[in-house]
This record gives C-alpha cells, structure tokens and sequence, in this order.
C-alpha cells in the first residue's frame, strides 16, 4: 500500500475489488451496508504487513456510536504498535486495523445514546485495546469516545486532536500548584516552554498553553520549525542548535519556566534544569534521542523540581475525561486550528496509501498526516 502495490487479503486483488465494490455499491442502493474496506494487519513488521480487506459492517450496542470515519489520523504510536519490538511477533488480536484517531459523522447508535445521526464527530483512542482503529470506513465505539465537532470546526481538525491534544493537556496539568483544568485564564501569569513545537504534541500544548493565558517559549531545530512554532502561537521561539539556548530562554522568562513540556528528556536535561523556576516541572511525553536520563540529583532537589511522565493511554479516567472536555471547548473557541498557516503542515494520503502514511510518520514528516478514508459530505 502506498509505498508498493496494494494488498488485499483473500482472493486475488482484481476479485476482491471487483467483489468490495458489488457488495458496497448494492448494499448502499439498498439502504443497507453489509460490507466496508479496511486496512488490517495479522503480523508486526514494517508498513508492506498493512493489506486492505473486506470486513462486515459492525453493529453498535447499548451505549455505543457507529461513525463513518472520513479522516484517519496517524501518529507515532500507530506505526509503533504495528512494528511492535520485531517483525512477526504475535498480536493481542487475530487481526487489527490502526491508527488511534479520526474524524467523521455519526452513523448509527446504540440504545441510550444522546448522539444524533448525521452528527459530525471526531473520535479518539479507537484502537487501545481493542482491534478495531480508524483505518476502516466504519468503526463502532463507546459514545465517551465519539465527541461532537462545532460546525465551524473542519474534519481535519477533529482528526488531529485526539491523543496528541490529550497528551498536551495532561503535561499542561500535572504542575506543583497548577489547575488540573483548562479553560482561558487557567495558566495565567505561568510560562510555559514546548521543547519541539513544531511536532504534532508540541504545537496542541502550544495552543492549549496559549488559549489558557500562559507566556509560552518554545525550543526547535531549525528556523523553519521556529516559525511554525511561532504560527501556533509561541510568544518567544529558541533555536537550541544556536549558542546558550538556556540563556535566551532565561531571557524570555527571566523568573524560569513554571512546566516544560518535554518530547527529548535525555537530550534536554541540563537545559531543562537550567530554565526551570524552583518548584517547576517537566512533563516527559516522549523518549526522542534515548531511553535513559542523568540527572543531577542535588540540584533538582533543591529546587523542588517535579518529573512528571505522561502516557495518556494509561491516564486516569478521570483525567482523560476532563482533557476531552477542555480540548472540546478549545476547539469551540477555535484555538486549535491545524494547516501551514497555524504551524502545522497536513500531509494528506488516500486510503489505499496507508502504508506510505504510517512510513511518512515513521520517517519523522514535519505536521501531521491524515488518511481519507471517505469524500467529505
């Protein structure tokens, strides 16, 4: 797929696509779909495992939403959990389709459902486990994870929220003496700096940050990654490859950052503990550049300083709700527009290019990468 000839699982690709496409097409002139297309996989290895398949047409049950995914969203975690440790390995289902996050409209519900058919929703955490992600024209899932999108909100927007949105509110509310919620005014007279702000994560944390009235700094590799910082919505951006980046921090932020937001904590140790006002925190999201930190005890001990790691598939429930309330209201208040001009770059492929997706994110594309799975309404 994408990155070599397409793969379908059964009969030879010209019979499956000639069977997908009678079943589909009478099925909908019928009013009743009994088939989709997805993307699945059977074994770990590199992105030529993924294979497009014909699946059933899922059912919801009490409490749950099926949604017609338009938009699949990629990230790091969906091409991890398909390589996994080593090609071959076992998997926790006979089969599974990825990616975590999406965007689309309700199709069917479950009984005790408020949502509405026809409703546009973005979705998130679709396969943490379970077998079914968003690279499927149809999934079903709990209504907690199916959340309304305002109409002025577009489908690419709701698609690149999810676990990178998640992940930045709970690193922006895990501070000593910092709200546990986000709302604007919440992270007033705070200052906050997003090392690689240019990154899926990085950039939400910037709008979230600045939606929620903090002084935001952010750190980046490059002038072009510092101005899509900058078009997030940084008040201040540092090249760390330009001499005493812990200087010119220090200088937008003369007291020291309150909470770093922190996708490289062994490359960025010592500039951390350099910037960090006492009773600061570094909230570690990522592992980019090693798996192992040293740091200096006695420093950070005076200073009070917090490590906090983040992983937002194991965040507490509660947490996890109260970031998808917030991150909804963000979007209400559309502070987290995504597209070069608000500093961050879509890479769009189409559904037969899933795997050349899951390469581009893998191969570190700069923005985010998206899978049309469907034509827009």
């Amino acid at each position: 797929m994408g990155s070599g000839p397409v793969h379908w699982s059964g009969p030879s690709s010209t019979t499956r696509c000639a069977q997908i496409g009678v079943s589909w097409n009478s099925a909908r002139a019928g009013g009743l779909v009994r088939a989709m297309r997805a993307v699945v996989y059977h074994v770990t290895g590199a992105p030529q495992v993924l294979e497009l398949a014909e699946r059933p047409v899922p059912t919801p049950g009490p409490g749950q939403v099926r949604v017609r995914i338009i938009i699949s969203g990629v990230n790091p975690t969906d091409w991890k959990s398909r390589r996994g440790t080593r090609p071959g390995q076992p998997l926790p289902f006979p089969v599974v389709v990825p990616n975590q996050d999406g965007s689309g409209i309700v199709d069917a519900v479950g009984p005790g459902c408020q949502l509405v058919v026809g409703q546009r929703v973005w979705v998130w955490e679709a396969g943490f486990k379970r077998a079914d992600g968003t690279a499927q024209e149809l999934v079903v899932l709990p209504q907690r994870q199916v959340v309304p999108l305002p109409d002025h909100a577009t489908l690419e927007v709701g698609a690149s929220l999810g676990i990178p949105a998640l992940t930045a509110h709970r690193t922006l509310t895990v501070s000593e003496g910092g709200p546990d919620r986000l709302r604007p005014g919440a992270l007033d007279g705070r200052t906050v700096l997003v090392a690689g702000g240019a990154g899926a994560v990085g950039h939400a944390a910037i709008q979230l940050a600045r939606w929620a009235g903090a002084t935001v700094v952010s750190t980046v590799s490059s002038d072009l990654k510092g101005e899509l910082a900058r078009l997030a919505g940084a008040h201040h951006v540092v090249n760390y490859r330009t001499p005493d980046p812990a200087g010119q921090v220090r200088a937008a932020a003369p007291e020291g950052v309150d909470t770093v937001v922190e996708v490289a904590p062994a490359v960025n140790a010592a500039l951390d503990l350099a910037v960090l006002s006492p009773n600061g925190t570094v909230a570690v999201y990522a592992n980019n550049g090693g798996d192992e930190a040293t740091l200096p005890i006695r420093a950070a001990m005076t200073a009070n300083l917090r490590y906090q790691f983040v992983l937002v598939y194991t965040v507490p429930d509660q947490a996890k709700d109260n970031a998808v309330d917030d991150v909804s209201s963000a979007v209400h208040d559309s502070a987290l527009p995504v597209g070069a001009d608000a500093g961050l770059p879509v890479t769009r492929f189409s559904f037969a290019q899933t795997a050349a997706a899951h390469q581009a994110v893998e191969d570190n594309v700069v923005g985010k990468v998206l899978i049309d799975i469907a034509a827009q309404p």
